[in-house]
């Protein structure tokens, strides 16, 4: 957010809704906003971490940056050019450049193809290498995310959750992506398999120089991957700050009662520590009306918070938050 020229990614008041009706009449029509005004950025080679509760919002970013889903309003900048609204023509080179790992590993993936085939399929559309080049080069991906050769030839119903999900991440990196979206690429994984595919992304990235938007609910594992964090809560960033800033100090209270909620593993020190319990209702994403989008479950709610909506500012050097009760340090 300070030094635009070293980002990769800059997304500026992102806003994506889904039209819930067909009225004429616009007072009556309705849209769902699922992401309302979203400013960040991302910087080469960093892992920005987006966190917050299921339907808030996350994957929906992460297939807006990429035009799965076409942006209502706001601007997506990668490497300082804009394609927020690129026809598809132009937009083609810059889809070798983004790639996406999918949630469900199974339902990401076709099932009548091989892995040889899928992986290929990105290749094919790039024009990057042929025949026997081709296949060198599948057999290398499936051997860097620790799968073998000979799984080239088989479908993925006769692999595990584990296996599939690295099938994913190889096909992802078959066109020699510079920014990858991990879209919850755990979350449908063991947890004995989880720390195994997130150390790997992480050696991934280490070797092929990626960056990473890591969209997860899993607030250990987004500390231990990413450099900085994103907090969201219907369709909105709260914070936005470094990984260890957000954990030593929180500001919103919504990120304290998320950080309240990670069971701590020792027993003793579990029991005695303090959970913030949210009360009252989610409030509905339709039409939301102005103010805080967290008011209707904040602990610490004033007049304020109402009937202003608040804004995303720095309080702190490199430490963003939208809250009326956090001020500038």
């Amino acid at each position: 957010m300070v030094d635009s020229s070293k980002d990769l990614l800059q997304v500026k008041n992102l806003k994506r809704y889904f039209k819930m009706n067909d009225s004429f009449s616009k007072k009556n029509r309705k849209y769902l906003t699922a992401v309302d005004d979203v400013t960040f950025s991302i910087k080469r080679g960093e892992t920005f971490g987006l966190v917050g509760e299921s339907g808030c919002g996350k994957s929906t970013i992460g297939r807006t940056i990429i035009r799965l889903y076409e942006p209502t309003g706001g601007q997506v900048l990668f490497d300082n050019t804009d394609i927020t609204t690129m026809s598809q023509h132009d937009l083609f080179p810059f889809r070798k450049r983004m790639q996406m790992i999918f949630q469900d590993p199974y339902a990401s993936l076709n099932t009548r193809m091989t892995v040889s085939e899928i992986i290929g399929e990105g290749m094919e559309t790039h024009n990057l290498g042929s025949g026997a080049k081709r296949v060198e080069r599948i057999q290398y991906l499936l051997n860097t995310v620790g799968m073998k050769k000979e799984h080239a030839n088989r479908y993925p119903h006769e692999f595990s959750g584990g296996q599939r999900q690295r099938i994913g991440i190889a096909r992802a990196l078959a066109v020699e992506p510079e920014l990858v979206i991990c879209d919850e690429p755990i979350s449908a994984l063991d947890v004995s398999i989880q720390a195994q595919v997130v150390n790997m992304l992480e050696d991934l990235q280490d070797k092929l120089g990626l960056t990473y938007l890591f969209i997860a609910h899993d607030l250990s594992m987004v500390k231990h991957i990413s450099d900085r964090i994103g907090v969201m809560y219907l369709g909105k960033l709260m914070e936005v700050c470094a990984s260890n800033e957000l954990y030593e100090n929180p500001l919103h209270p919504y990120t304290q009662a998320l950080l309240s909620s990670i069971p701590i593993p020792d027993p003793r020190l579990n029991k005695n520590s303090k959970r913030i319990v949210l009360q009252g209702d989610v409030k509905s994403p339709i039409n939301p009306p102005p103010g805080c989008r967290f008011n209707s479950r904040c602990r610490l709610c004033v007049d304020q918070c109402w009937l202003e909506t608040p804004e995303l500012i720095e309080v702190r050097p490199d430490h963003y938050v939208a809250c009326h009760l956090v001020k500038k340090a």
